[in-house]
């Protein structure tokens, strides 16, 4: 397939720098976002290899609001299942196959089966059950964290936003409370697979595991002679993982307990069908890694707004009732997952630029959700802004079904930090994650003063 012809000057520059993972060690391009944004809504961006990685045929970025969420409500024209949902494309036919067997990944009407099966899993007095306990960790995980002193310091990502997201997994998957660092290990190399720090993450000690862990653990990938892990996006690269999942399905199947899975597994289609177990590895993977990894980034993301912004602190703490609308502002102005892929299914124009059909189309919610046509001042963190259609939990079909429990967690959390302790400042630099896919934070030092000293 023939691809567009290159772009020069400042525009070639902008695309070059939005697509290497290693711009993000730094912090997002906004600048180049904007600009591109403004004069090629609708840009060519090229895939050179990088970080080791081979180079690919490129994609079409879409940056703007409206055209992101047009692709996003289209999979007939803009099709998940094609090619996957990952700007970089699987390996081999074999791990396009496989993957393809992830609700992220399919089209109607496999996607709408499966997800209809999900929501049921979640059901009222579940989702109750989870609630609460979401509100019991976050105030268990501040308690540890500040103890009895009135001051304190503390690296948020490891300390505050690394845990919550873990718990509150392990109770929707029924993954013993000792495995649950498992989760850890396997969002840290799906998502950092282009961060050094992450590819190998080996946190996990099967030795405190339940005996399910520790049979899966001997499958846990190595690097090879290289010194590079294998792919995360194939079976093979996350064999552990796959096979801790076939095995908890057993357990769940054999004794059920009142878990998201365990009822999920037990749930008949319309078709009279049961989930198969093939559909079931897959629906933990996407709990364990995108359910975990998305949370431990936002959760993070939102404590630098309020870092960068310590009026809004006090703002919030004289006024609690602000709280749901801070966060909503908080993810569209972190904006923790950035970019997803689509394929294009036919010759079609999005904003008048032509697109054939196999391309990639990749879709920006970074840059969707500072469109100056939709949020007056797209920069600015405003926690009083109304309407705010930002697009940090995606659009369409495939819009986030972990949302409503991923902003429980964000109230359950920064209420209880705003409520308990004084005022969050930085303690050193954050560290960002290198990737072009997930803002992350891999460490966030601060500090915090006596609460009663916080102005009213």
């Amino acid at each position: 397939m023939e691809s567009p012809p290159p772009l020069s000057g400042g525009a070639a520059a902008d695309t070059g720098r939005i697509f290497d993972p290693s711009t993000y060690a730094t912090g997002v391009p906004f600048d180049a976002l904007a600009r591109l944004r403004q004069d090629h809504p609708v840009v060519w961006v090229a895939e050179p290899p990088v970080l080791g990685w081979p180079g690919g045929p490129g994609f079409w970025l879409v940056l703007r609001h409206a055209d992101v969420t047009q692709v996003m409500t289209d999979p007939r024209l803009f099709s998940s299942s094609l090619g996957g949902t990952q700007t970089r494309d699987p390996p081999t036919p074999d791990a396009l196959r496989y993957v393809r067997r992830m609700m992220l990944n399919m089209d109607p009407p496999e996607h709408t089966r499966l997800r209809r099966l999900l929501t049921r899993a979640f059901t009222p007095r579940a989702v109750a059950r989870l609630e609460d306990r979401i509100r019991d960790h976050a105030r268990g995980i501040v308690s540890r964290v500040m103890g009895d002193a009135e001051t304190g310091r503390c690296d948020f990502v490891k300390d505050l936003s690394a845990e919550l997201p873990l718990v509150t997994l392990a109770e929707i998957l029924g993954v013993p409370v000792e495995d649950r660092m498992l989760l850890f290990d396997w969002s840290n190399r799906v998502i950092g697979y282009q961060d050094p720090d992450y590819q190998a993450s080996a946190a996990f000690d099967p030795n405190t595991g339940t005996p399910m862990a520790r049979q899966a653990s001997r499958l846990r990938p190595l690097p090879g002679p290289d010194g590079a892990m294998p792919d995360p996006r194939t079976r093979e690269g996350m064999a552990d993982l796959y096979a801790y999942a076939h095995l908890l399905a057993e357990e769940k199947r054999r004794r059920p307990g009142d878990d998201v899975m365990s009822i999920l597994l037990a749930e008949i289609d319309d078709d009279g069908g049961r989930l198969s177990v093939e559909e079931f590895e897959n629906m933990f993977w996407l709990f364990a890694v995108a359910g975990n990894e998305t949370l431990r980034n936002g959760l993070p993301g939102a404590a630098i707004g309020l870092l960068d912004h310590p009026e809004i602190q006090d703002e919030l703490r004289r006024e609690p009732a602000l709280l749901p609308a801070a966060i909503e502002e908080l993810l569209r102005w972190w904006t923790p997952v950035m970019t997803f892929r689509r394929t294009a299914t036919a010759d079609c124009h999005l904003a008048g630029v032509a697109i054939r059909a196999g391309q990639k189309v990749v879709v920006s919610f970074t840059s969707a959700n500072r469109d100056e046509a939709v949020f007056v001042d797209p920069d600015r963190l405003d926690i009083r802004r109304s309407p705010n259609p930002h697009l940090a939990f995606g659009f369409g079909p495939h819009f986030c079904l972990g949302a409503h429990l991923a902003r429980v967690q964000m109230r359950a959390l920064f209420g209880e930090i705003l409520s308990r302790m004084g005022r969050l400042q930085p303690d050193g630099e954050p560290v960002w994650l290198q990737s072009n896919f997930q803002r992350g934070v891999k460490r966030l030092p601060v500090r915090w003063s006596p609460r009663e000293v916080v102005p009213t």
